[in-house]
């Protein structure tokens, strides 16, 4: 999994900068000796998600503060539940709470929503993916988070794998030759292919795609695209897939079914940090 983490430095120096500037005014008030514990709580039922990110933001700002989790990334908690203890300075505590809890709170939320998707699918085969629908810099980290939440990653951005659009297939003047130049220019990639309706997905088995992305199709499509597919290739239903249809949408019998609504469509998860001096 290490490669979900590339940025997670980064990542925090980012969210350190914006949020301290040059320096913590208020937390300038309080004596540079004194000592605090702290705890943080979550207020709702929820996935955990985001540890390393919580964690880098104390090792970059006071390495000396030390963490003790309660829990592991990927494990359901309870409203009410300690997630983890804090002990060290109180200005670098106190100074780091905003920035982690956003990382912790945010994480959380997608793995969350993740489980949520992919515990309606569980009556099915058809495995949940994300999308590129991510917020600007936290694309690793969202993808890491969907993970958490039981979910599967998708392509990561645009240069490990090949998703031919509608805009792509104009300007390479047809599907067929899109699927082909792909394949020439990239043998060993996989090709999948965005599809609108029924002709347009049988274009697409002719070319040999390996996915053919059914974009928007309603249930009776998506049964016809099954039966007319006969396993040829992977099939992914896409386009406002909501909560309430997997569970219809799984017993199609397509591979996959893919969403933005679990990186972009959250609401971040109720934390709150419980401080007191020692």
């Amino acid at each position: 999994m290490n490669h979900y983490f590339a940025d997670l430095i980064q990542n925090v120096r980012q969210g350190l900068a914006e949020d301290l500037g040059e320096a913590d005014l208020t937390a300038e008030l309080i004596p540079i000796e004194t000592q605090a514990q702290a705890s943080v709580i979550v207020r709702e039922d929820a996935i955990v998600c985001g540890q390393p990110w919580f964690n880098e933001v104390f090792r970059q700002l006071d390495p000396s503060v030390r963490i003790n989790w309660t829990c592991q990334d990927g494990d359901p908690v309870k409203a009410n539940q300690p997630l983890c203890e804090i002990e060290g300075a109180a200005r670098s505590i106190l100074t780091a709470e905003r920035t982690a809890l956003n990382f912790l709170q945010t994480l959380s939320a997608t793995a969350t929503s993740t489980a949520q998707y992919v515990a309606a699918l569980a009556s099915s085969k058809t495995q949940l993916l994300d999308t590129r629908k991510t917020l600007p810099g936290l694309r690793l980290a969202q993808k890491y988070a969907v993970k958490c939440g039981g979910g599967h990653n998708h392509r990561f951005g645009l240069y490990d794998a090949i998703l031919i659009k509608e805009n792509h297939i104009i300007a390479c003047g047809g599907l067929s030759k899109a699927v082909q130049r792909a394949k020439q220019q990239n043998p060993n990639v996989n090709v999948e292919v965005e599809t609108e309706n029924l002709n347009e997905l049988k274009q697409a088995l002719n070319a040999k795609a390996d996915i053919i992305m059914l974009d928007n199709f309603n249930i009776d499509m998506i049964k016809q695209a099954v039966q007319i597919n006969q396993g040829q290739a992977k099939l992914e239903v896409s386009g406002n897939v909501e909560l309430d249809q997997l569970a219809i949408l799984g017993t199609t019998g397509v591979d996959f079914i893919s969403t933005g609504a679990i990186t972009k469509h959250i609401k971040a998860i109720d934390l709150s940090m419980r401080f007191k001096f020692i």
